[in-house]
């Protein structure tokens, strides 16, 4: 671009030349005209870092010079593509000036009409270089904009990610707290019964090991999905209901089970409904290890399900909670509620309801 200029400053700047030295004026003004003229188109290559006072030079030079026509041109152009339109307008304001006097040092006849062409150039010149600044301003403004979408895009990526961690932490709570409280338990038997026959205790550590081992494996899948897709979670379904109580009952849980629920039930709907009974099953073992717990599953398309679960609760003290707000945030997400506390009887009651679309 500035060897196009240069190219072309020089051009118009040796025909300019050619058509005034017919003027009425001094071999020496010519050869001054000429020179000075070349040296200004030198100058272009320094107009973006002098821009202002490269134009004003371009000015004064061609209040003379005929060889400074092109080069006087692209500075003001370049003046009107930086500059604030208000710089612009007093630099066109100046070179205005200039042509006038460039009229008058030359002994131009038809000065009025050459006045109004010249005037006519530099108004050409500032549209133009208007023009390449504001389209160089919309495209920086949709650049900005490009790049503050790829900024939030980015965040909105960071925080969906943040919030598969704290899914993968909750994830982790839940089955790690069910299998080590189960685990828990088959220990305390052992360290209770110290009569107990020999097969007893085999069959006690065979537990205690298999449950070990399933914890470390569901604990090797929760970290394994780190670096996997969200959706590869490993989830649990309502289906895997009646194993969960199976376990718990292989463990010496006296658990009684109701489930009522015909249908097709969602898939989130399900899940949800898993982890209440499991929290529900490991918060039984860690504060009335060894109490019965009723469980009753119920529900319709349409009516929304319901989920209780009861146990003596003597012994229960106050934690940090943290399982029973997790409990509820699940049930939020899937718009539904949960409820706990102690009944009239003195027992610890968890409900909750989750909607069942028809």
């Amino acid at each position: 671009m500035d060897s196009v200029s240069f190219v072309l400053a020089v051009l118009i700047g040796l025909l300019a030349y050619s058509e005034g030295e017919s003027d009425p004026v001094s071999q020496t003004l010519l050869a001054v005209d000429l020179w000075s003229g070349m040296v200004l188109c030198l100058t272009l290559w320094f107009r973006r870092r002098w821009t202002v006072p490269l134009a004003l030079l371009g000015a004064a030079v061609s209040v003379y010079a005929d060889a400074a026509a092109g080069a006087t041109l692209v500075l003001f152009m370049t003046v009107a593509v930086h500059k604030p339109w208000r710089t612009s307008i007093w630099v066109f304001a100046v070179n205005c000036v200039a042509t006038l006097s460039y009229l008058q040092v030359r002994h131009k006849d038809d000065w009025k009409t050459q006045l109004v062409i010249g005037i006519t150039l530099y108004a050409a010149m500032a549209g133009w270089g208007f023009y390449i600044r504001s389209r160089r301003q919309l495209l920086q403004t949709l650049r900005d904009r490009a790049d503050r979408a790829e900024t939030v895009a980015t965040l909105q990526a960071e925080q969906a990610q943040l919030r598969a961690r704290e899914e993968i932490a909750r994830e982790m709570h839940d089955v790690l707290g069910h299998r080590l409280s189960l685990l828990s338990v088959h220990a305390g038997a052992l360290a209770y019964r110290p009569d107990a026959s020999t097969e007893e205790v085999a069959g006690a550590a065979e537990i205690i090991r298999a449950s070990a081992h399933q914890a470390l494996q569901d604990l090797r899948e929760v970290i394994g999905v780190l670096r996997a897709p969200v959706g590869e979670l490993p989830q649990p379904a309502f289906a895997d209901l009646p194993a969960l109580v199976e376990g718990s009952r292989e463990a010496g849980i006296p658990v009684e089970l109701t489930l009522e629920a015909p249908g097709a039930m969602p898939e989130h709907v399900g899940r949800t409904a898993y982890r209440i009974v499991q929290e529900g099953l490991t918060n039984a073992v860690k504060h009335a290890p060894g109490e019965p717990v009723s469980i009753s599953v119920t529900g319709a398309p349409g009516n929304g399900l319901s989920v209780e679960l009861r146990n003596p609760a003597p012994n229960r003290r106050r934690g940090d909670g943290q399982g029973l707000k997790g409990l509820s945030e699940r049930a939020a997400l899937v718009e539904g509620r949960v409820e706990h506390g102690r009944t009239p009887e003195g027992d610890f009651r968890l409900y909750a309801w989750l909607p069942w679309p028809a």
